[in-house]
């Protein structure tokens, strides 16, 4: 039995502790915004935040969770308000959506990190993030509006 507080809710799960934290997030718990990109931690579609740092959902065994507490996109603002969320939308940076989770979860934890975060930290901090549609100006625009900088 794995206990995993997933979002601020408590879950206990009879799941073979090796299993990645992706699946059990998708299909076990149901929370579907995590996306699988790659499966080895190289595209940043999975990112979650476990006990507030960023990590690979897809190569994360869930023992290595048990105990801590995982927030996915669901959890970071469950009205879908947060700065970075309010930002993405305004700037009109998805195209077809498929890493936006994964970034937003990673500029989460930069925001949370460094406030103010210079060109250059944002583009290093999301550097493992990867988008197939090449919104990188758009993201970092983003970022930026969220964390209440110039976006230009």
């Amino acid at each position: 039995m794995i206990i995993l507080k997933v979002n601020g809710a408590e879950h206990r799960l009879d799941v073979d502790p090796e299993m990645p934290l992706l699946w059990v997030l998708r299909d076990v718990l149901g929370l579907t915004g995590t996306k699988y990109g790659c499966g080895q931690a190289l595209c940043g579609a999975c990112a979650v935040h476990l006990d507030g740092e960023t990590v690979r959902a897809c190569v994360t065994p869930v023992r290595r969770a048990a105990g801590g507490s995982v927030t996915t996109i669901e959890g970071l603002s469950p009205s879908g308000d947060h700065p970075l969320q309010r930002a993405w939308v305004e700037l009109g940076v998805p195209q077809c959506g498929f890493c936006q989770a994964g970034q937003i979860m990673s500029a989460a934890a930069l925001l949370r990190k460094n406030p103010r975060p210079s060109d250059e930290d944002i583009d290093r901090s999301l550097a493992g993030n990867l988008c197939r549609c090449g919104t990188y100006t758009r993201i970092r625009a983003a970022v930026r509006k969220a964390a209440g900088l110039p976006t230009e």
